[in-house]
């Protein structure tokens, strides 16, 4: 026993503890997000093929996206995207990134016709099945 009472092992199985539930926290959160890939309607597929296309939204430059290969770590996880933002944020994030941030690296896809109107609602469509 330590001098305050508690054992040496106790204290350090906590934050061992607190990792070991991150890591499969972490994990459940990728087996949900996707896990309903036969639950997409037909458009939440298609935003998700122009999401994970490297010619056309290109997300994985950037971000980490459930099921995605090579994502980039320039922008956020968007596991979960949907718990953190409404489908309106998301759709404006896509359409202009600069209107929340001067300086970010995201083009402005909607402002700059790289994606049609169309394609960026298809993929606030996807992103919006991405909850935890």
């Amino acid at each position: 026993m330590g001098t305050n009472g508690v054992s040496r092992l106790s204290r350090l199985g906590a934050p061992l503890l607190g990792a070991a539930m991150l890591v499969a926290g972490s994990a459940a959160n990728v087996a949900i997000a996707q896990g309903g890939e036969e639950n997409l309607s037909s458009v939440e597929k298609e935003g998700k093929d122009l999401a994970f296309d490297r010619k056309k939204g290109n997300c994985l430059a950037c971000h980490e996206i459930p099921g995605g290969e090579l994502p980039g770590n320039l922008g956020p996880s968007l596991v979960g995207v949907a718990d953190r933002l409404d489908e309106e944020r998301i759709r404006k994030q896509i359409w202009d990134a600069e209107e929340f941030n001067p300086v970010t690296s995201m083009p402005p896809f909607g402002k700059h016709e790289i994606l049609s109107e169309e394609e960026i609602d298809k993929i606030t469509a996807y992103l919006m099945t991405l909850k935890y």
